[in-house]
């Protein structure tokens, strides 16, 4: 009788883990398509038989003007290009020695601010203690475009809360599969199976390029 009644509760987990991985598979299917096809260009992004990876296109170069109080820190500068140019910088960084424009900034950093969306995008260059910035404008290509969402680069707080529920069921496929291919089955079993074949390879793979 207990025994009878382990295996339905081991039936029933195992149906609804399985409806489980089925809707995780379905809710990420189109992800798992653009995923894999950028992820393939972009491994083969470098060396002589390297892979188009899609084009940038200059579409605009524009001189800003920027106002003593916005100058402070990038955060201020951010904060103006918002509100006076409707420019909402996704990204700021600090790098690489300006020129320190009009008034000297010497060995200062430059700013480097830039927004935009997956296809159309902007960046406005800044030396520290200058009255201008450079801005410039930039159309990419759809593979490009793709590339950029890959890495969550231009698609909005949309996007990267889609894309996190993608990267969460990515995870959660991989435990249930793992899960319903391992059930049922001894190591023995498990380590001579194309599951036991695949860990190896890849523990190994992993293992050389951390080396």
């Amino acid at each position: 009788m207990h025994d009878a009644r382990q295996r339905r509760t081991s039936a029933t987990a195992y149906r609804w883990i399985r409806q489980f991985h089925l809707w995780l598979g379905a809710w990420g299917a189109l992800a798992a398509i653009l995923y894999g096809i950028t992820g393939l260009v972009m491994n083969h992004r470098f060396g002589d038989a390297a892979w188009p990876q899609g084009d940038s296109r200059e579409t605009g170069k524009q001189s800003l003007a920027i106002p003593a109080a916005a100058r402070a820190t990038p955060e201020q500068l951010s904060l103006w290009l918002r509100d006076h140019n409707g420019l909402d910088a996704t990204m700021i960084r600090k790098g690489g020695p300006g020129g320190g424009g009009n008034r000297g900034g010497g060995d200062a950093p430059k700013w480097r601010l830039s927004g935009g969306n997956a296809r159309h995008a902007w960046t406005l260059e800044y030396a520290p203690g200058s009255d201008t910035a450079m801005l410039e404008r930039s159309q990419q290509t759809p593979l490009a475009a793709f590339n950029r969402l890959h890495k969550g680069v231009g698609g909005g707080q949309w996007w990267i809360l889609l894309a996190d529920s993608f990267a969460v069921a990515m995870v959660f496929l991989g435990l249930s599969g793992i899960w319903m291919w391992a059930r049922g089955r001894r190591a023995r079993e498990l380590a001579m199976s194309v599951m036991g074949l695949s860990t190896l390879v890849f523990l190994a793979v992993v293992g050389l390029a951390l080396l």
